[in-house]
């Protein structure tokens, strides 16, 4: 699977390029114990740092990154950023713009008539045929102040325009700066053919593999990452 990020000319020594999730990782996970006292158990048991589809999840696919530092005050949004004019015609200079309240009535994340963000784009995103670009919150981040609003794009078809990522402010009380290089959207590249889909009982080997499986989950620790899961690749 390839991935083609392109961006405009006179801003390609300015931005961040998308990278691999894997790399953003967050510091509160870097630094969270592997371990941790229950008293329910009476004894430690293993945090969410060493479950591996929590942290899989988190590292799977690309990150877009914020392109400059936003400064929020009060709800207000404003930014310093110096960068060339762009050299193609209808291309945004704002790392942000608002989608208004009315486009999200009655949808359940719409909060008091408050308008929604819009990081703008600054790549386009050409995928190969048969994939779309399936764009959402960075995985696991309830500490962002935001949360970004979930879309679909088929990306081997809509390549030459950028893709913006519409977000909910949920942090009314944050004051302070978004950092360049934030995590604001996470990219996985889906394919587009629906799958089909197959219903069947356990017969005998099932039950004796479930069974088994289980009672060996259950017996000791990390046997999903020792013997289940798949490594995974280095770009």
């Amino acid at each position: 699977m390839r991935m083609i990020f392109r961006c405009d000319p006179a801003l390609a020594d300015h931005l961040p390029r998308p990278v691999l999730a894997r790399s953003t990782l967050p510091d509160w996970l870097r630094a969270m114990p592997a371990n941790a006292a229950s008293e329910i158990h009476a004894r430690e048991i293993r945090t969410v740092k060493q479950c591996p589809p929590f942290v899989d999840a988190m590292a799977y696919g690309v990150m877009i990154l914020l392109p400059c530092d936003v400064a929020v005050t009060s709800g207000a949004f404003s930014w310093d950023w110096d960068i060339p004019e762009p050299a193609t015609s209808g291309h945004p200079r704002a790392p942000l713009s608002f989608h208004v309240a009315a486009q999200l009535a009655d949808a359940p994340f719409a909060s008091d008539g408050q308008a929604a963000i819009k990081f703008n784009s600054f790549w386009t995103i050409e995928l190969e045929p048969g994939w779309s670009l399936f764009a959402t919150h960075p995985v696991n981040r309830d500490d962002l102040p935001f949360r970004l609003i979930s879309g679909l794009v088929d990306a081997d078809r809509f390549h030459d325009g950028g893709i913006n990522f519409p977000a909910v402010w949920t942090a009314p009380e944050f004051s302070g700066v978004l950092k360049k290089g934030t995590p604001v959207a996470q990219c996985f590249a889906v394919p587009r053919e629906a799958p089909e889909l197959v219903y069947e009982s356990f017969d005998e080997a099932h039950r004796q593999a479930y069974s088994k499986t289980v009672a060996e989950v259950l017996a000791a620790p990390n046997v999903y990452r020792k013997h289940f899961r798949a490594r995974r690749g280095r770009a």
